[in-house]
Protein backbone atom coordinates (compact mmCIF):
# COMPACT_ATOMS: atom_id res chain seq x y z
CA UNK A 1 0.00 0.00 0.00
CA UNK A 2 0.86 3.44 -0.97
CA UNK A 3 0.96 6.20 1.45
CA UNK A 4 -1.51 8.24 -0.57
CA UNK A 5 -3.81 4.91 -0.17
CA UNK A 6 -2.82 4.57 3.39
CA UNK A 7 -3.17 8.56 4.38
CA UNK A 8 -1.35 11.14 6.64
CA UNK A 9 -3.25 10.39 10.38
CA UNK A 10 -2.97 6.51 9.49
CA UNK A 11 0.67 6.55 8.94
CA UNK A 12 1.40 9.19 12.11
CA UNK A 13 -0.26 6.11 13.87
CA UNK A 14 1.25 3.79 12.17
CA UNK A 15 5.03 4.89 12.33
CA UNK A 16 4.23 5.91 16.58
CA UNK A 17 2.72 2.65 17.39
CA UNK A 18 4.64 0.87 20.36
CA UNK A 19 6.67 3.15 20.85
CA UNK A 20 8.40 4.30 24.19
CA UNK A 21 9.15 8.27 24.92
CA UNK A 22 12.10 8.76 27.08
CA UNK A 23 11.72 10.34 30.30
CA UNK A 24 13.20 13.97 28.85
CA UNK A 25 9.70 13.99 26.55
CA UNK A 26 6.56 14.34 28.37
CA UNK A 27 4.58 14.75 26.19
CA UNK A 28 4.57 13.34 22.48
CA UNK A 29 2.60 12.86 19.60
CA UNK A 30 -1.12 13.17 19.80
CA UNK A 31 -0.95 17.28 20.55
CA UNK A 32 -0.66 20.06 18.64
CA UNK A 33 2.87 20.21 20.11
CA UNK A 34 5.16 18.24 22.30
CA UNK A 35 6.30 19.00 25.65
CA UNK A 36 10.28 17.98 26.23
CA UNK A 37 11.70 18.69 29.60
CA UNK A 38 14.65 21.19 30.29
CA UNK A 39 16.59 19.89 33.61
CA UNK A 40 18.91 22.57 33.58
CA UNK A 41 16.76 25.00 32.24
CA UNK A 42 18.47 25.31 28.70
CA UNK A 43 18.40 23.21 25.78
CA UNK A 44 21.04 22.61 22.90
CA UNK A 45 19.51 22.50 19.69
CA UNK A 46 20.31 21.84 15.82
CA UNK A 47 18.49 20.97 12.95
CA UNK A 48 19.53 18.94 9.62
CA UNK A 49 18.59 18.24 6.44
CA UNK A 50 18.88 14.85 4.27
CA UNK A 51 17.34 15.56 0.61
CA UNK A 52 17.13 12.21 -1.46
CA UNK A 53 20.03 11.74 -4.66
CA UNK A 54 22.20 14.64 -2.32
CA UNK A 55 22.50 12.78 0.89
CA UNK A 56 21.48 8.97 -0.14
CA UNK A 57 20.81 7.19 -2.74
CA UNK A 58 17.59 4.50 -2.48
CA UNK A 59 19.72 2.33 -4.52
CA UNK A 60 22.79 2.51 -2.20
CA UNK A 61 20.66 2.38 0.80
CA UNK A 62 17.84 0.90 2.74
CA UNK A 63 15.15 3.15 4.54
CA UNK A 64 16.52 1.68 7.89
CA UNK A 65 19.78 2.98 6.72
CA UNK A 66 18.99 6.28 5.75
CA UNK A 67 16.85 6.52 8.99
CA UNK A 68 19.70 5.96 11.11
CA UNK A 69 22.05 8.38 9.28
CA UNK A 70 19.43 10.90 9.70
CA UNK A 71 19.20 10.67 13.38
CA UNK A 72 23.30 10.41 14.12
CA UNK A 73 23.92 13.17 12.10
CA UNK A 74 21.63 15.59 14.69
CA UNK A 75 22.34 13.59 17.58
CA UNK A 76 25.88 13.66 16.94
CA UNK A 77 26.05 17.67 16.53
CA UNK A 78 24.47 17.92 20.08
CA UNK A 79 26.96 15.58 21.92
CA UNK A 80 29.89 17.67 20.20
CA UNK A 81 28.42 20.88 22.31
CA UNK A 82 28.87 18.65 24.95
CA UNK A 83 25.15 17.46 25.44
CA UNK A 84 23.07 14.57 25.80
CA UNK A 85 20.55 13.84 22.85
CA UNK A 86 17.00 14.36 25.09
CA UNK A 87 14.26 14.10 22.06
CA UNK A 88 14.33 14.73 17.81
CA UNK A 89 11.41 16.12 16.09
CA UNK A 90 11.17 14.59 12.45
CA UNK A 91 9.45 15.73 9.61
CA UNK A 92 9.07 13.89 6.33
CA UNK A 93 8.15 15.13 2.79
CA UNK A 94 7.78 11.79 0.14
CA UNK A 95 6.19 11.40 -3.08
CA UNK A 96 2.10 9.68 -2.38
CA UNK A 97 3.30 6.33 -3.99
CA UNK A 98 5.80 5.76 -1.43
CA UNK A 99 5.42 2.38 0.03
CA UNK A 100 3.92 2.09 3.80
CA UNK A 101 6.56 -0.29 4.70
CA UNK A 102 9.18 1.88 3.48
CA UNK A 103 8.06 4.79 6.13
CA UNK A 104 7.49 2.38 8.70
CA UNK A 105 11.25 0.55 7.83
CA UNK A 106 12.69 4.10 8.03
CA UNK A 107 10.73 4.69 11.19
CA UNK A 108 12.61 1.72 12.62
CA UNK A 109 16.24 2.77 11.70
CA UNK A 110 15.37 5.93 13.38
CA UNK A 111 14.47 4.71 16.77
CA UNK A 112 17.31 2.30 16.90
CA UNK A 113 19.69 5.38 16.25
CA UNK A 114 18.11 7.35 18.93
CA UNK A 115 17.81 4.21 21.48
CA UNK A 116 22.01 4.07 20.76
CA UNK A 117 22.39 7.93 21.53
CA UNK A 118 19.26 8.50 23.97
CA UNK A 119 16.22 10.54 24.04
CA UNK A 120 13.48 9.66 21.85
CA UNK A 121 10.89 11.39 18.71
CA UNK A 122 8.86 13.47 20.52
CA UNK A 123 6.51 14.04 17.20
CA UNK A 124 6.70 15.88 13.81
CA UNK A 125 4.71 16.28 10.29
CA UNK A 126 4.70 14.43 7.03
CA UNK A 127 3.79 15.86 3.78
CA UNK A 128 3.95 14.73 0.04
CA UNK A 129 6.84 16.17 -1.85
CA UNK A 130 8.37 15.05 -5.05
CA UNK A 131 11.17 13.33 -3.32
CA UNK A 132 11.90 12.07 0.01
CA UNK A 133 13.24 14.71 2.13
CA UNK A 134 13.95 14.67 5.84
CA UNK A 135 14.66 16.96 8.33
CA UNK A 136 15.29 16.38 11.68
CA UNK A 137 15.73 18.91 14.77
CA UNK A 138 17.40 17.50 18.30
CA UNK A 139 17.69 18.46 21.43
CA UNK A 140 19.94 17.84 24.01
CA UNK A 141 20.54 18.45 27.85
CA UNK A 142 24.17 19.87 28.54
CA UNK A 143 26.01 17.66 30.77
CA UNK A 144 28.42 20.70 31.19
CA UNK A 145 28.93 24.33 29.75
CA UNK A 146 28.65 23.92 25.96
CA UNK A 147 32.40 23.12 24.40
CA UNK A 148 32.74 25.36 21.88
CA UNK A 149 34.86 25.64 18.84
CA UNK A 150 36.09 29.29 19.75
CA UNK A 151 38.06 28.49 22.81
CA UNK A 152 41.21 26.14 21.31
CA UNK A 153 44.61 28.17 22.33
CA UNK A 154 48.15 27.11 21.05
CA UNK A 155 49.96 24.21 23.17
CA UNK A 156 46.56 22.47 23.03
CA UNK A 157 47.23 18.97 21.35
CA UNK A 158 44.46 18.00 19.05
CA UNK A 159 42.37 14.51 19.15
CA UNK A 160 39.84 12.30 17.66
CA UNK A 161 37.39 9.45 18.80
CA UNK A 162 36.16 7.49 16.15
CA UNK A 163 36.50 6.32 12.67
CA UNK A 164 37.97 8.98 10.02
CA UNK A 165 37.87 8.25 6.31
CA UNK A 166 35.38 5.08 6.36
CA UNK A 167 32.49 6.39 5.12
CA UNK A 168 34.01 8.66 2.23
CA UNK A 169 35.91 4.70 0.98
CA UNK A 170 32.19 3.53 1.14
CA UNK A 171 30.88 6.27 -0.90
CA UNK A 172 34.21 5.88 -3.03
CA UNK A 173 33.34 2.01 -3.83
CA UNK A 174 29.46 2.59 -4.18
CA UNK A 175 30.30 5.28 -6.80
CA UNK A 176 32.86 3.45 -8.45
CA UNK A 177 30.31 0.60 -9.50
CA UNK A 178 32.41 -2.30 -7.95
CA UNK A 179 31.46 -5.25 -6.22
CA UNK A 180 30.60 -3.80 -2.44
CA UNK A 181 31.15 -7.18 -1.09
CA UNK A 182 35.11 -6.84 -0.22
CA UNK A 183 34.58 -3.72 0.79
CA UNK A 184 31.74 -4.70 3.25
CA UNK A 185 32.82 -2.52 6.59
CA UNK A 186 33.11 0.67 4.52
CA UNK A 187 30.26 0.59 2.84
CA UNK A 188 28.30 -0.20 5.79
CA UNK A 189 30.06 3.12 7.55
CA UNK A 190 28.80 5.20 4.42
CA UNK A 191 25.42 4.24 5.20
CA UNK A 192 25.34 4.15 8.65
CA UNK A 193 27.59 6.40 10.51
CA UNK A 194 28.45 5.27 14.41
CA UNK A 195 28.79 8.84 15.92
CA UNK A 196 31.27 7.25 19.20
CA UNK A 197 28.78 9.52 21.66
CA UNK A 198 29.99 8.09 24.75
CA UNK A 199 33.63 9.35 24.56
CA UNK A 200 32.25 12.82 24.56
CA UNK A 201 29.27 12.29 26.91
CA UNK A 202 31.88 10.00 29.63
CA UNK A 203 34.20 12.50 29.41
CA UNK A 204 35.81 13.17 33.09
CA UNK A 205 34.23 16.77 34.79
CA UNK A 206 38.27 17.37 35.18
CA UNK A 207 39.15 16.41 31.77
CA UNK A 208 41.36 19.43 29.96
CA UNK A 209 39.22 19.29 26.88
CA UNK A 210 38.82 23.04 25.49
CA UNK A 211 37.15 22.62 21.70
CA UNK A 212 35.34 20.27 20.42
CA UNK A 213 33.51 19.37 17.11
CA UNK A 214 31.77 16.43 15.50
CA UNK A 215 33.74 15.54 12.09
CA UNK A 216 30.59 15.90 9.45
CA UNK A 217 32.11 17.86 6.11
CA UNK A 218 35.73 16.25 6.27
CA UNK A 219 38.20 16.58 9.09
CA UNK A 220 40.38 19.60 7.58
CA UNK A 221 37.07 21.71 6.85
CA UNK A 222 35.41 21.19 10.72
CA UNK A 223 39.08 21.40 12.36
CA UNK A 224 39.15 24.57 9.76
CA UNK A 225 36.29 25.82 11.83
CA UNK A 226 38.03 25.39 15.12
CA UNK A 227 40.82 27.12 13.59
CA UNK A 228 39.40 29.94 12.63
CA UNK A 229 36.89 30.51 15.22
CA UNK A 230 39.95 30.18 17.88
CA UNK A 231 42.35 32.59 15.69
CA UNK A 232 44.81 29.65 16.09
CA UNK A 233 46.78 27.46 13.67
CA UNK A 234 46.04 23.68 13.66
CA UNK A 235 48.88 20.80 12.71
CA UNK A 236 48.32 17.20 11.93
CA UNK A 237 50.70 14.51 11.92
CA UNK A 238 49.71 11.88 8.63
CA UNK A 239 51.35 9.34 9.97
CA UNK A 240 49.33 9.22 12.93
CA UNK A 241 46.17 9.67 11.24
CA UNK A 242 46.95 6.84 8.36
CA UNK A 243 44.63 3.78 8.80
CA UNK A 244 45.64 0.30 7.69
CA UNK A 245 42.01 -0.85 7.36
CA UNK A 246 41.68 1.49 3.91
CA UNK A 247 44.40 0.50 2.52
CA UNK A 248 42.71 -2.60 0.36
CA UNK A 249 40.01 -0.02 -0.54
CA UNK A 250 42.77 2.45 -1.92
CA UNK A 251 44.50 -0.35 -3.66
CA UNK A 252 41.63 -0.94 -5.18
CA UNK A 253 40.68 1.96 -6.29
CA UNK A 254 44.20 3.95 -7.01
CA UNK A 255 43.55 6.10 -4.57
CA UNK A 256 45.16 7.86 -1.67
CA UNK A 257 43.17 7.35 1.23
CA UNK A 258 44.54 10.17 3.38
CA UNK A 259 42.00 11.92 0.99
CA UNK A 260 39.69 10.52 2.60
CA UNK A 261 40.91 10.62 6.00
CA UNK A 262 41.39 14.38 5.74
CA UNK A 263 38.43 15.64 3.36
CA UNK A 264 35.53 12.64 3.62
CA UNK A 265 32.89 13.35 5.87
CA UNK A 266 29.91 11.48 7.38
CA UNK A 267 31.60 9.57 9.85
CA UNK A 268 30.89 11.61 12.14
CA UNK A 269 33.84 10.95 14.59
CA UNK A 270 34.95 13.64 17.20
CA UNK A 271 37.78 15.53 17.08
CA UNK A 272 38.80 18.12 20.22
CA UNK A 273 41.34 20.14 21.52
CA UNK A 274 43.57 19.37 24.98
CA UNK A 275 44.78 21.63 27.18
CA UNK A 276 47.24 18.91 28.76
CA UNK A 277 48.25 16.21 26.11
CA UNK A 278 49.13 14.20 29.37
CA UNK A 279 45.73 13.96 29.87
CA UNK A 280 43.88 12.69 27.29
CA UNK A 281 41.00 10.58 27.78
CA UNK A 282 40.63 6.82 27.01
CA UNK A 283 39.36 6.32 23.85
CA UNK A 284 40.96 9.23 22.01
CA UNK A 285 44.13 9.53 19.66
CA UNK A 286 46.61 12.74 19.52
CA UNK A 287 46.43 13.43 16.07
CA UNK A 288 48.24 16.72 16.29
CA UNK A 289 49.11 20.00 17.64
CA UNK A 290 47.60 23.79 17.81
CA UNK A 291 49.34 26.95 17.46
CA UNK A 292 50.10 30.54 16.91
CA UNK A 293 48.70 31.10 13.32
CA UNK A 294 46.02 30.76 11.44
CA UNK A 295 44.38 27.43 8.94
CA UNK A 296 45.19 23.95 9.53
CA UNK A 297 48.11 22.13 7.99
CA UNK A 298 49.54 18.56 7.55
CA UNK A 299 53.31 17.59 8.47
CA UNK A 300 53.87 21.58 8.77
CA UNK A 301 52.08 22.17 4.71
CA UNK A 302 48.98 23.65 3.39
CA UNK A 303 46.47 20.77 1.40
CA UNK A 304 45.63 21.98 -2.02
CA UNK A 305 41.81 21.36 -2.98
CA UNK A 306 38.65 21.17 -1.03
CA UNK A 307 38.83 20.80 2.73
CA UNK A 308 35.56 18.66 2.36
CA UNK A 309 32.04 18.82 1.85
CA UNK A 310 29.82 22.70 0.89
CA UNK A 311 26.70 22.29 0.49
CA UNK A 312 26.71 25.21 -2.39
CA UNK A 313 30.50 24.23 -4.16
CA UNK A 314 31.04 22.86 -7.47
CA UNK A 315 29.61 19.19 -6.77
CA UNK A 316 28.17 19.69 -3.25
Amino acid sequence: MTVAEFGEFALIAAVNAGREQAPGVLLGPGDDAAVVAAPTGRFVVTTDMLVQDRHFRLDWSSAYEIGRKAIAQNAADVVAMGAAPSAFVVALGCPGGTRVDFVRELADGMWAEVARSGGSIAGGDMVRSAQLVISVTAFGDPRRAPILRSTARPGDVVAVAGRLGWSAAGLAVLSAGIDPEPFANVVAAHRVPHPPYGAVLELPAAAPVSALTDVSDGLLADLGHIAQSSSVAIDLDAAVLRDPALDPVSTALDTDPLDWILTGGEDHAFAATFRDPEGIPAGWSVIGRVGAGAGVTVDGTSRPGPAGWESFASGG
